[in-house]
């Protein structure tokens, strides 16, 4: 989830790579902690915690991404001594938009109830570049096991739900409606 103050931090951090150019470097950092925040139960309730000191959690943090780049590790230090730590894995996801969105880098979410795999992620990102018109395009893959089958396509604002829980959605309300 990205907040208005998380994207302000992301802008910060993405002028600041531009500068140094380590926009690269710096955007594989960000996935990096994306992933490890969203993978790490613990870890987000140790950032949320108002028990846990600040400090504590930023020296936690400087550890576990001990082998991040200066500028990386600059953002903890700033998120921490403005008591917004907090904010770090929003930080993480709002740079990785503004950072493809700069490079002109389309990024499709699809939605499944289990993984993609290698040839129909390849045909997912051929449908996906043809329908854009931008070579530049990659798929993240979220998966959702309550959608049941089928999936969901996301590029930008435009929404496809060829999923079998939204089928039988409409089905129930065609249903409810001519009773």
């Amino acid at each position: 989830m990205s907040t208005r103050a998380a994207i302000r931090y992301a802008k910060a951090v993405l002028n600041q790579a531009n500068e140094a150019n380590t926009g690269e470097v710096v955007f594989g950092d960000m996935k990096s902690v994306e992933a490890t925040i969203k993978n790490n139960k613990e870890l987000k309730v140790v950032l949320q915690s108002p028990v846990v000191k600040p400090e504590d959690k930023k020296e936690a943090l400087l550890q576990i991404f001990s082998k991040t780049s200066n500028i990386t590790k600059g953002l903890i230090e700033v998120l921490s001594s403005n008591k917004r730590v907090d904010l770090l894995g929003g930080v993480a996801t709002s740079f990785q938009a503004l950072y493809n969105d700069a490079k002109g880098v389309k990024v499709a979410q699809v939605t499944t109830a289990i993984p993609l795999s290698g040839d129909l992620e390849n045909k997912v990102l051929a449908k996906v570049k043809e329908l854009t018109g931008s070579d530049h395009v990659t798929v993240q893959n979220i998966v959702d096991e309550t959608i049941l089958g089928g999936f969901i396509l996301r590029v930008g604002d435009l929404q496809y739900n060829a999923s079998i829980a939204n089928k039988l959605g409409n089905l129930k309300r065609e249903f409810s409606k001519s009773l």
